[in-house]
């Protein structure tokens, strides 16, 4: 069972996750960024080069992703049996400059078992992380010390906090829940449920107002992003396209 980033007992993965998503600024002059660029790639060819594997110290199953034709595109793949993994890409945006995410997926089936306020239910069968950095201004000595730590221990310093949204089975489409393993990750429940399964989805979030709801304050810079599918906590099985 994976113990979520921020502090010592939860190794790697405050390097964090995400999908193929397209940053868009406030005002029509500034450019796209395109941080997730499958399509580019060729079926059955190399993931892109910034994308990067995210493993876990405890889990020895790993959530397989590939790059595959779907109609028209090249997308990812990604299957998950009782595993956990991910693609990470570290970035850094100014989410003031750059609000608005845009991204697509595509999901098999949801989770007989997945619940996203219980840390035996911490799967999903895609999922979208976005990290921010880390500010030592907005922590309190005692936090400070944790990170100071984490940083000992693993060479750098987790994010801050993180934003999290998922596919979720039970909850409904539209809440927001701090992760069961740590309040720094807040949970956005963008899909729930059957309705739209083995059906393409395009999504669009404004990441910046949602860190605010979320923690309250204004954004550090966003540090990652990452895509991941995994059932390791539940032991179920899940397919997902992004």
């Amino acid at each position: 069972m994976r113990r979520y980033f921020f502090f010592p007992s939860a190794p790697f993965i405050f390097l964090l996750l995400f999908l193929p998503w397209v940053a868009r600024a406030q005002t029509g002059s500034s450019p796209v960024l395109e941080v997730g660029k499958f399509s580019a790639g060729e079926a059955g060819g190399s993931l892109p080069a910034e994308w990067k594997p995210l493993t876990f110290k405890n889990i020895e199953k790993h959530t397989v992703y590939l790059l595959v034709k779907e109609g028209d595109a090249v997308v990812v793949k990604a299957e998950s049996r009782a595993s956990a993994s991910g693609l990470i890409r570290e970035i850094k945006i100014n989410s003031k400059e750059y609000p608005i995410i845009q991204w697509r997926w595509k999901v098999g089936n949801i989770l007989k078992k997945g619940d996203v306020r219980k840390k035996e239910g911490d799967d999903y069968p895609a999922r979208l992380y976005i990290t921010f950095e880390y500010d030592p201004k907005k922590l309190s000595f005692v936090e400070r010390t944790k990170y100071g730590l984490a940083k000992a221990l693993y060479g750098q310093y987790p994010p801050l906090a993180a934003i999290n949204y998922i596919w979720e089975s039970l909850s409904p489409q539209g809440i927001m829940v701090p992760n069961p393993f740590t309040d720094r990750v807040i949970m956005f429940v963008v899909e729930s449920g059957e309705e739209k399964l083995n059906q393409w989805v395009s999504e669009e979030r404004n990441v910046y107002e949602d860190y605010k709801k979320a923690f309250g304050e204004e954004p550090p810079p966003i540090s990652g992003v990452a895509i991941m599918t995994d059932t390791d906590n539940t032991g179920e099985a899940a397919g997902a396209l992004y």
